[in-house]
């Protein structure tokens, strides 16, 4: 039954368009559901039902797996069996009646408006490094990049003089992100004094550097915000996907529309985008109850 699983990632890799990481999920998780289902004595989709789906759900429970995981798992399941009847391996789908489980509705974290100014304060200084990180800083809040779209930057990417970027998202989709004022001047500065420094072999085409010249990863820069968090004295876990939170956050409750930010963020799905008008209506009612005299 493996057979399938390499028909399936194929057809998410050339219908679909789904970035590598995003297969890479896939494929642990139909693989793990084919293994069940061999060692369950399964030798055809056919004779599979939602009985056996919702024992291999049960199995994943049993492991120790997190309601969310597991919801992960059911939904990469389900777009399986909808490609065994698309390309007609299969007639039925097992999945159809199969619930979700609960994840318990956890909003993202965000910074309030405050916290994200004391963390860019937190690298205001002139040395090479500080200038770096504030400008790393400045862009990913003023734009909402994925931590990895920001460390692929190129120079070439960036228009300084037109105030915007171009980033490849998921699914190798282009998008054009603004990246505001206070971004462009950060960067201005670092590309002007610090990154020529960085850039010992002069030929490096990537916009963030290591202090060795070396393109900046997304672990070196987490360790970057956890390290300027605690200069910033910021007790609460962020990671780079906080301040991408955040800015989305802010935007709306700035008045700015739920498709515009979807753009900016690259969301396939603008249901995705709609978990933050929640975050937005959850900051409301705690403000209510903290300040109103009745609350």
């Amino acid at each position: 039954m493996n057979h399938y699983l390499d028909l399936f990632l194929n057809y998410l890799l050339v219908e679909k368009g789904l970035a590598r990481n995003t297969l890479e999920a896939y494929s642990r998780d139909i693989g793990r559901y084919l293994n069940h289902l061999e060692q369950e004595g399964h030798d055809s989709f056919e004779r599979v039902g939602s009985l056996d789906v919702a024992a291999y759900i049960g199995s994943l429970k049993e492991s120790g797996l997190s309601p969310r995981s597991r919801a992960r798992a059911l939904s990469a399941t389900r777009m399986f069996h909808r490609f065994l009847i698309i390309e007609n391996y299969c007639e039925v789908n097992p999945t159809s009646i199969i619930e979700a489980p609960k994840t318990g509705g956890k909003l993202p974290k965000v910074l309030s408006t405050r916290e994200v100014e004391q963390l860019l304060a937190a690298a205001g200084g002139e040395a090479p490094n500080e200038v770096r990180d504030r400008a790393m800083l400045e862009l990913l809040y003023a734009t909402g990049l994925r931590a990895s779209e920001l460390v692929a930057l190129r120079i070439r990417d960036v228009n300084m003089e037109a105030g915007f970027l171009l980033t490849m998202g998921k699914g190798e989709k282009e998008r054009l992100v603004p990246m505001g004022e206070s971004a462009r001047s950060a960067l201005v500065a670092y590309t002007a004094s610090v990154r020529p420094a960085l850039d010992r072999s002069g030929d490096s085409p990537y916009l963030f550097l290591s202090r060795l010249g070396g393109r900046m990863t997304r672990q070196a820069f987490w360790n970057i915000i956890k390290k300027r968090a605690r200069g910033a004295g910021i007790c609460k876990s962020i990671s780079p996907h906080t301040l991408r939170h955040s800015f989305a956050t802010h935007l709306l409750e700035n008045g700015a529309d739920l498709r515009s930010v979807q753009i900016m963020l690259g969301h396939a799905d603008l249901s995705t985008t709609q978990i933050y008008t929640h975050i937005t209506r959850e900051r409301l009612k705690r403000l209510h109850q903290e300040i109103h005299p009745r609350g």
